[in-house]
């Protein structure tokens, strides 16, 4: 079985040929060409405008499964799974629904407590890390923010891209957020949308630093992690899987410990947790009780390192816990499902300012 999942999993990460994707825009109740629209795939660097014809043409795709998304004023947004293998993609005609939400006429009024929810929200989305220092959302205005102070939750989309400038990555993210919940109670944050990242333009010294700190934010995340599974290379890329048995603490209140907490001390094999699906190029992580992940090439001796530390020395540590039967994954090592899985500790604290495209490689120059 083992041999197997390696066969498979190294399968679409030893194709290096780039791919060109192409289709064409319809009105779905005209059959009448749509022009410049955005098309892009999620979370990767490619994107482009449709032709006056309706036709886009997406280029230099690395193998991988992809969202390809659609947006354009007055039709809803459009998005679809795409493969990329070793052949170029033609895709059937795409046809886009119009918006048939009817203007109201609407009256603004100043909102007093905006400056406070965009700041918690900015520090939520972006994060609190050395990197978020360094990134600045261009365009505040698209987020709608709004507060239920009965169960002190903030919530908020945006009603355009949001335009992320990250100095520390060399990234210009436009980020199309449809969902952010932060709730105060129970301390739940979790955002979703989809991300078109482009690079800056600059110096050969930025270029260098750029690098770097790509190479830093990668090392010992989970697109490090997921590949490395896909790759069955845990352990050779620095990271140890344990098994975390939690059960929750009846006298639980508020100050004490939340669980009580069984580490065992045996790594688990990959076939463990991971196992291969219907649907080439995707995956599935599955475990009945938590995963501790370490990344035993850096420590974390940050004031705000809130994981229990159940080892030693205190390495990078990730604890997995599932909310849903799967958590899906692709060969690109990004979780298709992130509502199904929660995270404490080192991937818990990256936001914004440590995503990487899916089509980065830690062997770019």
């Amino acid at each position: 079985m083992k041999r197997l999942l390696l066969l498979i999993f190294l399968l679409p990460l030893t194709c290096f040929a780039q791919i060109t994707i192409t289709g064409k825009l319809t009105n779905a109740t005209d059959k009448s060409p749509v022009a410049d629209a955005s098309v892009f795939l999620s979370n990767a660097t490619v994107g482009n405008k449709s032709a006056a014809d309706g036709t886009f043409i997406l280029r230099h795709v690395k193998p991988g499964q992809y969202e390809l998304v659609v947006t354009v004023l007055g039709f809803e947004t459009y998005r679809q799974m795409v493969m990329a293998a070793g052949e170029n993609l033609v895709l059937p005609d795409i046809k886009l629904t119009p918006k048939t939400n009817q203007l109201k006429e609407v009256v603004i009024k100043p909102d007093p407590d905006w400056a406070w929810k965009y700041d918690v929200f900015k520090r939520e989305f972006l994060g609190s890390s050395e990197l978020a220092k360094e990134c600045k959302i261009l365009n505040p205005e698209m987020v709608d923010l709004e507060y239920d102070k009965a169960t002190r939750t903030l919530t908020g989309s945006s009603y355009d891209f949001l335009e992320v400038e990250n100095k520390a990555l060399g990234y210009k993210v436009k980020y199309l957020l449809s969902k952010f919940i932060k709730n105060n109670k129970s301390g739940l944050l979790y955002f979703e949308g989809s991300t078109l990242f482009e690079e800056m333009k600059g110096t050969p010294k930025q270029h260098r630093r750029w690098l770097k700190n790509r190479l830093i934010a990668y090392e010992g995340s989970s697109m490090h992690f997921l590949r490395a599974v896909v790759g069955d290379n845990v352990e050779g890329n620095g990271f140890k899987v344990l098994r975390l048995i939690r059960k929750p603490n009846p006298g639980y209140n508020g100050f004490n410990d939340k669980y009580f907490q069984t580490l065992v001390n045996v790594p688990l094999k990959t076939t463990e947790y991971t196992s291969i699906t219907d649907v080439k190029g995707m995956f599935a992580l599955k475990f009945t009780d938590c995963l501790y992940l370490m990344y035993t090439k850096k420590r974390d001796n940050s004031p705000d390192n809130k994981v229990i530390q159940l080892t030693m020395p205190n390495y990078l540590t990730t604890i997995l816990s599932f909310e849903e039967p799967y958590t899906l994954f692709d060969s690109n090592g990004v979780i298709q499902n992130p509502a199904s899985i929660n995270f404490e500790g080192n991937w818990g604290k990256n936001r914004v300012a440590e995503m990487l495209p899916v089509d980065y490689s830690p062997e770019e120059k």
